[in-house]
């Protein structure tokens, strides 16, 4: 059963979310990848207002394939966090509250997640054209010379994710390798 959560995310309801909880979002999410997250953190070191309000706000980790007619977005599978990890505990530390990608995170980012009451959502590789159902509303909010890494903002419904990990440094991937780890005497 999936717990139908909506953005932007807040202290009561994170305290709520654990790893493994299988979650459906509507609201607003915006997407960034490494060159917009590097635009981003700049931004904030040159003292400079953000393009989206960082506070209590989720960031996708994705690259959009172009719409075909009448439809909102193309294929809209999540890419590898791994890269926004030397990014991703400074805008914690200004506010954001979600991140959605695939693969595991660093522990500094981990860290920074239990420090500043943040999640990590997983969303399924490999059906970008299902998830991109959920998506209702697409626009390019900053940095268009980008192009599939634009700064971008999605209206969701209904948008599938699983808590990977949650603001009490509980870890999805690692419960799942230790639950099926051999043990050898």
């Amino acid at each position: 059963m999936s717990k139908k959560v909506t953005l932007p995310l807040t202290d009561e309801v994170l305290k709520d979310l654990k790893a493994g909880d299988n979650l459906l979002l509507t609201g607003v999410v915006y997407v960034a990848r490494d060159a917009a997250h590097k635009r981003i953190v700049e931004a904030l070191d040159q003292g400079k207002p953000l393009p989206f309000d960082i506070k209590r706000a989720t960031i996708y980790y994705m690259g959009p394939s172009p719409a075909r007619p009448g439809r909102v977005i193309g294929s809209a599978g999540p890419t590898t966090s791994g890269r926004m990890d030397a990014y991703a505990p400074r805008l914690m530390a200004e506010g954001l509250k979600g991140m959605i990608g695939k693969g595991s995170r660093s522990s500094a980012v981990k860290e920074a997640m239990v420090k500043y009451k943040a999640v990590y959502l997983g969303a399924i590789g490999g059906a970008g054209a299902i998830i991109s159902r959920s998506i209702k509303k697409a626009e390019v909010v900053a940095y268009e010379e980008l192009g599939a890494e634009a700064l971008r903002c999605l209206k969701v419904e209904d948008f599938p994710v699983t808590v990977v990990n949650d603001i009490y440094g509980d870890d999805l991937y690692e419960e799942g390798k230790a639950r099926y780890q051999v043990k050898t005497s």
